[in-house]
C-alpha cells in the first residue's frame, strides 16, 4: 500500500528515530533538537517531528531547558517483561487504528515458513473477517498472506504456494500458480495488497508491508463490501500510521 514516496515509507521515518534515539544515548547529558538534527543530518523541523513523537511514546523525555533526553518506556526494554510490554504497545496501537479507519486491524508476521496472524482488535461496530479457512492456507487470497509473500523472495513464494496450494475460496479467487507469482513478482512491496472477496464474499481487505530487519510483516484492516468505498482512503492512513506500529515492534 506504498502510497507514499519512497523516502517517506514507514521503514525511512522508523530509521530516522533511531538513529534520534542512538544520537540521544550517546549524549548523556541530553542534547537540543537543532544539535540532534545536525548529528543524523536531518531538517530541523523533521528532527523535531520526530523527536515529539518519540516524547509521546515515552522513549524520550525533553526537559525544561529543551533538551532530549532517554525516556522510561526504554529502561524496560531489557527486562524480562520486554515481551509483554511491546505486546501491550502494539494492541494500544492497533486499537487506535481501528478507531481511526472504523475497521478491524490485524498484525502478522511471515514466521518458520507459514502465515501467522498474531493480533487481531476488532469491536462490535468494527467486526473481524470469520477465519472460515485457515489463514495460514489462504496466503493466494487474504490480503494479509498476499502481502506477506510479496515479501518474499521468489523460490520462498513459490515454496509457499507448493506447500499451500492454491484453492478456490469465491469465484473470485486466483489459483492458478503462475498467475500468482507473476503478480507477486510484479507487485511494489511499498504498495498496497488488496483482497476484493478473494477470501470470503462480503468482505474487502488491505495490508501494507511493515519490515524490521530481517522480519517480514504486515498491518491490515477489513470492511464489509458495502464499505469498499472507503478502502483506497483507508488504506493510505494505514501506510501513514505504520510507522508508530514499527517503532513499537523495534526498539
Amino acid at each position: 500500500m506504498g502510497m507514499a514516496a519512497h523516502n517517506h515509507s514507514p521503514r525511512s521515518s522508523v530509521e530516522r528515530a533511531l538513529r534520534l534515539l542512538e544520537a540521544v544515548d550517546r549524549r548523556g547529558f541530553g542534547a537540543s533538537a537543532s544539535e540532534l538534527a545536525e548529528e543524523v543530518q536531518l531538517s530541523v523541523e523533521h528532527a523535531r517531528r520526530l523527536l515529539r513523537s518519540l516524547v509521546r511514546e515515552g522513549y524520550l523525555e525533553r526537559l525544561d531547558d529543551g533538551a532530549y533526553v532517554l525516556g522510561g518506556a526504554l529502561a524496560m526494554l531489557g527486562q524480562a517483561n520486554r515481551e509483554q510490554l511491546v505486546q501491550s504497545r502494539l494492541v494500544a496501537k492497533l486499537a487506535s487504528l481501528r478507531d481511526e479507519l472504523g475497521a478491524a486491524v490485524y498484525f502478522s508476521r511471515y514466521a518458520d515458513g507459514e502465515v501467522s496472524v498474531q493480533a487481531v482488535v476488532d469491536g462490535p461496530m468494527t467486526p473481524s473477517v470469520h477465519e472460515w479457512v485457515d489463514f495460514r492456507a489462504s496466503g493466494h487470497a487474504s490480503a494479509i498472506g498476499k502481502c506477506l509473500l510479496s515479501q518474499l523472495d521468489h523460490d520462498s513464494r513459490r515454496d509457499h504456494l507448493n506447500r499451500h496450494p492454491a484453492a478456490r475460496f469465491t469465484s473470485r479467487t486466483t489459483v492458478d500458480t503462475g498467475v500468482l507469482l507473476q503478480r507477486l513478482d510484479r507487485h511494489p512491496v511499498t504498495m498496497p495488497m488488496l483482497d476484493l472477496q478473494e477470501y470470503a464474499i462480503g468482505t474487502v481487505c488491505a495490508a501494507v508491508a511493515v519490515t524490521a530487519g530481517n522480519a517480514v510483516g504486515c498491518l491490515a484492516f477489513s470492511l464489509p463490501v458495502e464499505e469498499a468505498y472507503r478502502l483506497k482512503e483507508a488504506a493510505e492512513t494505514l501506510q501513514r500510521k505504520a510507522a508508530p506500529v514499527l517503532l513499537a515492534l523495534t526498539v
